[in-house]
């Protein structure tokens, strides 16, 4: 029953992502994920590990009207050390540790206060309800989910709350960003044709990251510094200095305290400027310096692996469909199905029967047919009864939100469905790469325009 914290952060990302509450690509890093989720824990014992005891209820940074607390900083940088160990992660110098959490801290302060400005809330039911989903997929009771949490040593009130700020920030940055992202079909067919050019658009990539960041508007001051220190830091990395090491103690990109690792992306998901360098790289190249509007940034090719073709089964199958009505009962329906059924079996023609008696007219004028279905597509008491069928046999009756569905298997095949799932991935690229790019640009304004006065 026993469960460690980063698996816990991986079913709360998984429920974020499920029905209404999409999280952006550019938040998909669970090795940070617990510094946003959870606020509570023995941080004070992890926090002073470093050979420094933090004092307790001073202000560290103020953020526009509100402010933050080294308590809360030390409850952060806890589970940050405590996560990092699990993990077996060399930890980073204290003082860089902290500048790191103070940061994310503040960022996602900035954003539930604009989200309160906003309306945006979530209420009890609906948090009940999605911690509930996450101890279900978890195979656990609430309490069960509720006795892991806190033999962790984590406060379950808490967890909730923290639970609570999270989907709101998703549901913040779902209508800021995602929502005014759109991806067209020219768009899907370029990016296609370039990629017969460069190389297989399902080929996935693995990236380490840095990023020394710039300002909006930045100085020229401020440019040559920043790229001084960035081409510091590339030297030391082509003599042989440890990447994770180095992207966790200097670089200011979201993934810094999971060693700037972006995880496996399609070269689609990549963002636009490292795109063109990662397909003239060879698996643990560093490249040169990148400049963007961000600032400047260094990438290495953790990994590469090849994409596999997919092969989808299809059946073709037809169906006759009784609604019950004030006119027919249920068992009515049901009976009638049962007539029809043994009338196909003797040899009359399904595709007559269901023009004559089918009430679901789009199909029944061809007969019944609705063509090549592939798994997931129809609704699963339908799916389950078709694919218990070969070609020619007939169902029973079978009960679904439409009404009674009588159903024949006409014919089934293995057919390549790469051309189609690329297109689709392709389009879930281009449209997750936009929401990465505007949402570090969002991320950056908002931070920019804010008051944060740093105290530590």
């Amino acid at each position: 029953m026993k469960s460690s914290l980063p698996e816990h952060s991986v079913t709360i990302m998984q429920e974020i992502n499920h029905g209404k509450l999409p999280a952006p690509s550019w938040r998909s890093f669970l090795g940070i994920f617990l510094a946003t989720l959870l606020a509570a824990g023995p941080a004070a014992a992890s926090a002073a590990e470093g050979g420094e005891i933090m004092e307790l209820d001073r202000i560290v940074a103020v953020v526009n009207d509100d402010v933050i607390t080294t308590t809360e900083l030390q409850q952060q940088i806890g589970i940050i050390v405590r996560q990092l160990r699990q993990q077996r992660t060399p930890l980073p110098p204290l003082p860089v540790l902290k500048k790191q959490v103070l940061e994310r801290i503040i960022v996602n302060r900035i954003q539930l206060q604009l989200a309160a400005a906003n309306g945006i809330r979530v209420d009890d039911e609906t948090l009940n309800q999605t911690i509930r989903r996450i101890a279900e997929r978890n195979n656990m009771t609430l309490a069960q989910f509720r006795d892991v949490i806190e033999d962790d040593g984590f406060s379950f009130a808490q967890f909730r709350e923290s639970m609570r700020e999270e989907i709101i920030i998703t549901r913040l940055r779902q209508r800021q960003v995602d929502s005014r992202i759109s991806v067209s079909d020219q768009e899907v067919e370029n990016f296609l044709a370039n990629q017969k050019i460069q190389g297989n658009a399902n080929d996935e990539y693995r990236l380490g990251h840095i990023l020394i960041a710039l300002p909006e508007g930045a100085s020229p001051a401020q440019i040559r510094a920043a790229r001084a220190k960035a081409e510091k830091i590339l030297g030391e990395l082509r003599d042989g200095a440890d990447f994770i090491q180095k992207a966790m103690s200097v670089s200011d990109g979201q993934q810094a305290l999971s060693g700037g690792d972006l995880g496996w992306r399609k070269a689609g998901e990549l963002p636009t400027i490292f795109a063109d360098k990662v397909q003239h790289m060879k698996t643990g190249d560093i490249s040169s310096l990148i400049r963007s509007p961000s600032g400047f940034h260094i990438i290495k090719l953790v990994d590469h692996r090849n994409a596999e073709r997919h092969i989808a089964t299809q059946t073709r199958a037809r169906h006759i469909l009784i609604q019950p009505n004030d006119l027919t009962t249920d068992e009515q329906a049901r009976e009638l199905l049962l007539q029809l059924r043994k009338r196909a079996a003797s040899g009359e023609d399904f595709a007559e029967l269901a023009r004559t008696y089918s009430d679901d007219k789009a199909s029944a004028v061809d007969g019944g047919d609705l063509g090549w279905v592939e798994k997931g597509k129809m609704v699963p008491e339908f799916e389950k009864a078709m694919l218990a069928l070969q070609p020619g046999q007939f169902s029973d009756p079978v009960k679904t939100q439409f009404g009674w569905h009588l159903i024949e298997v006409v014919d089934r095949r293995e057919i390549d469905v790469t051309e189609e799932f690329t297109k689709n991935k392709v389009r879930e690229q281009i449209y997750q790469r936009k929401v990465e790019e505007a949402g570090a640009n969002w991320l950056r304004k908002l931070r920019d325009e804010s008051y944060v006065e740093l105290r530590l």
